[in-house]
């Protein structure tokens, strides 16, 4: 009885162990992030990151021992949250979504504190990880020592993993409303507002755009600027303020 079934000897001890530094969370989409961050929970990132934040109060002479430290972090004092994030700047954190099919499943992020309880991922990821929004979740590992940082930074960002191992296909597609939402930005349509107006620069166009004296969609008229054999030569073109972005 001692090594069967789901709480025996085996399952519960020796496949899997439960270890220190980690936690588990829902994800929730964070478009907002680039592909290499992740939105980690204050009070997680706080617990995870506890002993680094300890360390660096003590060095930079915030408080006068570990024990005093300790006692900063327990109470949440306003310092501790700049000295969070103070740690966390280049320390990536490693992300797993069960089950771990490819390697692709436990891949690097560089944490960005966000409030809420929820884990943010980029959208872009999701595929690797055959992650959703509907409730999945995921844990998250730091990585202690400087070698497993370096490794992680160098060997696990997600950015860097694009590719599928299997078959070298790309795995970050644009899919669902990333796809819909390009389309919709690079259309135009006849007869908006502002239609022909000519502009002198990309920029003096989104700016007109900002200030509402053109719609995203109408066909404008705009000088671009081209560098051939290190020749700046210039030109313009019909396009939108869509394409432009």
């Amino acid at each position: 009885d001692m090594l069967k079934g789901k709480q025996g000897r085996f399952r519960q001890n020796l496949l899997g162990k439960r270890v220190d530094y980690s936690g588990r969370s829902v994800i929730v989409v964070g478009p907002e992030l680039k592909m290499y961050q992740c939105g980690l929970p204050k009070e997680m990132a706080l617990e995870l990151f506890k002993p680094f934040v300890m360390k660096k109060l003590v060095e930079d002479g915030v408080a006068h021992n570990i024990k005093s430290a300790k006692r900063m972090v327990e109470r949440v004092n306003n310092q501790v949250w700049d000295v969070l994030e103070e740690v966390i700047t280049d320390h990536p954190v490693l992300l797993n979504r069960a089950p771990t099919l490819h390697r692709l499943g436990i891949q690097a992020f560089q944490p960005i504190l966000v409030e809420g309880r929820a884990i943010k991922l980029h959208p872009l990821v999701c595929t690797a990880y055959n992650a959703d929004f509907d409730g999945d979740q995921m844990a998250v590992h730091v990585p202690l020592s400087v070698e497993a940082q370096a490794e992680a930074r160098f060997l696990m960002l997600a950015a860097g993993n694009i590719m599928k191992p299997s078959d070298g296909k790309p795995v970050c597609v644009p899919t669902q409303d990333m796809v819909l939402g390009s389309y919709y930005l690079t259309m135009d349509k006849s007869d908006a507002k502002g239609e022909g107006k000519i502009f002198a620069s990309k920029d003096e166009a989104i700016m007109a755009y900002q200030v509402g004296e053109i719609a995203i969609h109408a066909l404008i008229n705009v000088r671009m600027f081209k560098e051939v054999n290190g020749d700046k030569k210039s030109g313009i073109i019909k396009t939108t303020v869509g394409k432009i972005i």
